[in-house]
């Protein structure tokens, strides 16, 4: 397939990583916003191969680790009900609730299937018309204009027994969040290429000139993510704070308007809550007014769920990148991706499984280990 090889190329990796050294005089920390980048990078070795004045914090880029709990609480809530069919995409079923995920819910009676399309979870409401069947919408914006479709869809046809759980956030009100931390460390941001391929890059100027950051907008290859720092680290040591586009395969700076405008006339802006952050203003969507009937916590009437988070569980901070995964004391231990306390051991982008799969802690690779090349 085409771009595999070519953007794995392990001399092309060289280079790369000797431009960054020669151009690096000071110490630098680059926040990727993307779980799929941070897996590729660990996966790759990428972060031990730079050199140690270019450090890499993981961020909140994984739409599964940044479901809040009482939102997953509320779908094992929905899904153990016997009228219910509840659908989802494979990577929601082992999160961890309060006190189940919805695997156990599925071994319980309910009625849980894993779905690849939202799509597929409409037809089956069409199957089933004395039946309710939710989807579990979650993600960034890359996942939100299909599930926008899908209830667009539900209403055209008139399927009445549809409706969305809905836990989508969008990027930018996040990079605003972590630069008005106090804690906040970053002094630049590489960017989700496929973010950027729906929503252009419009909104990223005006916090790139507000916080003086650098945005790189990078793709997932592991060539893709040496030339987002490359441009970084140019851009950081030239004391310069622009948006650049180094995924231009993919992206435009105008983005994907049908998307966009399916995007517009399904949900609206809406405060959300992050697992481990908090609520962050104007970081999410919710279905709009014309489309609130699909409302999955409307219609079950789970809107009143409040819970707790594990306190052994240190996945908050991590997604705020004040700690790298090892440095929580229950990481391998007490949480494993067989038993994990938060998502981001159990989620395929989350940064703590990226760990415990590809990281030999306390070592440093040898090129070939840590080769950008599988």
């Amino acid at each position: 397939m085409k771009y595999l090889d070519e953007f794995q190329n392990p001399e092309l990796a060289r280079r790369l990583l000797d431009d960054i050294r020669s151009t690096v005089t000071r110490p630098w920390a680059l926040m990727e916003v993307c779980g799929g980048q941070t897996h590729t990078i660990i996966r790759h070795g990428i972060d031990q191969l730079l050199p140690d004045d270019v450090e890499l914090i993981h961020g909140p880029g994984c739409p599964v680790c940044v479901t809040p709990l009482e939102v997953i609480d509320k779908a094992l809530e929905i899904a153990a009900r016997p009228d219910v069919i509840f659908c989802s995409f494979g990577d929601m079923l082992r999160v961890p609730g309060s006190d189940r995920d919805l695997f156990q819910v599925r071994s319980r009676g309910g009625d849980v299937r894993v779905v690849y399309s939202p799509l597929d979870a409409l037809k089956i409401a069409q199957q089933n018309p004395d039946r309710e069947v939710v989807f579990f919408g979650i993600g960034f914006e890359t996942t939100a204009p299909p599930n926008a479709m899908t209830v667009h869809q539900a209403r055209k046809l008139g399927i009445p027994n549809f409706s969305l759980l809905v836990s989508h956030v969008r990027v930018p009100p996040a990079i605003e969040a972590i630069m008005m931390s106090p804690s906040c460390r970053v002094q630049a941001f590489l960017a989700a290429g496929h973010v950027c391929s729906v929503m252009g890059m419009g909104e990223y100027p005006e916090l790139a000139d507000r916080f003086r950051v650098p945005i790189v907008v990078t793709g997932f290859e592991p060539l893709d993510i040496l030339e987002g720092i490359r441009r970084t680290v140019r851009q950081l040591e030239r004391g310069e704070h622009t948006v650049d586009n180094a995924y231009p395969r993919a992206v435009r700076s105008e983005g994907n308007p049908a998307a966009q405008a399916m995007l517009a006339d399904v949900f609206e802006v809406t405060d959300r809550s992050w697992r481990g952050i908090g609520t962050i203003p104007a970081s999410g969507w919710r279905l709009s007014e014309r489309y609130r009937d699909y409302d999955a916590e409307l219609r079950f009437s789970v809107g009143g769920i409040t819970t707790k988070e594990p306190a052994a569980c240190r996945s908050g901070e991590v997604l705020q990148g004040l700690i790298k995964p090892h440095e929580c004391a229950a990481f391998g231990t007490v949480c494993t991706p067989r038993t994990p306390l938060g998502a981001t051991m159990v989620s395929s982008e989350g940064a703590c499984a990226a760990y415990y799969l590809y990281r030999r802690l306390g070592t440093t690779p040898t090129p070939q280990e840590a080769s950008p090349v599988v």
